[in-house]
């Protein structure tokens, strides 16, 4: 039976599982590998390649793996109404996977404040680990209810500070921080 609640709208993987307890001993992985989908049908379009807006969802589904890893689900959000939104995202599409080809997602935490996170997607092919695309993206921690920007709780923002931490030893990827527009030579 489908959960009505669910029904008629997108959904994730991961949605209504919850999450692990947080473990401040437990070693953390720089970078972080949550996520490892395989292509599925109805991501593939009528050229025969997966759709743009398949990789958004993919990396989008990777975030929510992330999510649940810091502590944030559908019980954090219903208790204090508050979430992670994306505020901006780019995305370099660089190679193909074909339907049913394994992928291997990574997530590397760049920077965050009190109120937002900077966080990388990498998706590797989960065979050949050929990078296939990546995701920056600016997250904001949201009062829902204001609509509007809150810091985090101590506790999570911990969290993502010892994420942080170990991730601070990676190095940037080349793909940050680009700007999208026509390359011209000098003339």
């Amino acid at each position: 039976m489908v959960d009505p609640h669910i029904a008629g709208r997108v959904t994730t993987p991961l949605e209504g599982s919850g999450h692990r307890p947080w473990d401040p001993l437990a070693a953390i992985d720089a970078p972080l590998c949550l996520h490892r989908p395989s292509v599925l049908p109805q991501w593939v379009d009528y050229n025969g390649h997966r759709s743009e807006s398949c990789y958004l969802l993919v990396f989008g589904d990777n975030s929510d793996a992330f999510f649940r890893y810091i502590g944030i689900d559908e019980d954090y959000r219903d208790r204090g109404g508050h979430s992670l939104y994306t505020v901006e995202t780019h995305l370099h599409n660089l190679r193909e996977a074909s339907q049913g080809e394994p992928l291997r997602l990574t997530l590397q935490l760049l920077d965050l404040d009190e109120k937002r996170l900077h966080i990388f997607h990498a998706m590797h092919h989960g065979a050949s680990g050929e990078l296939l695309a990546t995701a920056e993206q600016m997250l904001v921690h949201v009062n829902m209810a204001q609509g509007r920007a809150a810091a985090m709780p101590a506790d999570l923002y911990q969290r993502l500070l010892t994420i942080r931490a170990t991730h601070a030893s990676l190095p940037v990827p080349p793909q940050v921080g680009h700007r999208i527009g026509i390359r011209r030579k000098p003339s």
